[in-house]
């Protein structure tokens, strides 16, 4: 597996148009993105065009990309995770639901249980069993099985801006751990 720190020089070479280079984040990263975008839209064909609009929206706004402010890895999963929810909007699928256990199925558990493996992943774990379990949670349900703030808010029958601040709470001290 690749260190984090080799998509950084990737993206920005994107920035300058090479092609090779967005190729190479995608060899080294398309597999958890489509997982993250399959979690969200549980549709494969779907989560393609996810994964092919996400790496469009990459070779364009590749120069927005600030390792100061964040992980290549985390970046990406944030622009797949958008537009999963796009097209999720577009077709009405993103509906509320009573079924507890939506999203409680992981996707590509493969490609998890490889990160989950690795240094990277154990140091991750370590850091979120760290965080009080409403960060925990919250932040999980968000990035694990691409729920959307409003149905995390649901399934934990709290405020919209209490799941809100919850997560971002926990990805900031999430962070701090592992930088």
């Amino acid at each position: 597996m690749n260190a984090p720190t080799d998509l950084a020089p990737l993206l920005a070479a994107v920035a300058r148009g090479d092609r090779a280079a967005l190729r190479g984040v995608y060899e080294r990263q398309s597999v958890r993105l489509f997982g993250v975008a399959n979690a969200i839209l549980r549709d494969r064909d779907a989560a393609a065009d996810a994964l092919q609009d996400a790496f469009l929206r990459v070779a364009r706004r590749a120069g927005q990309f600030d390792p100061a402010r964040g992980s290549a890895e985390a970046w990406l999963a944030a622009i797949v995770r958008h537009a999963a929810l796009d097209i999720a909007r577009a077709r009405g699928r993103e509906i509320p639901t009573d079924d507890p256990a939506l999203g409680d199925q992981p996707v590509e558990a493969d490609a998890l249980d490889r990160v989950a493996a690795s240094a990277e992943g154990r140091r991750l774990r370590d850091c979120l069993a760290a965080l009080e379990a409403k960060n925990r949670e919250g932040i999980l349900l968000a990035f694990v099985h691409g729920l959307s703030h409003a149905q995390i808010a649901a399934r934990l029958e709290i405020p919209l801006g209490t799941a809100k601040a919850w997560i971002r709470r926990g990805l900031l001290r999430l962070r701090e751990c592992l930088a």
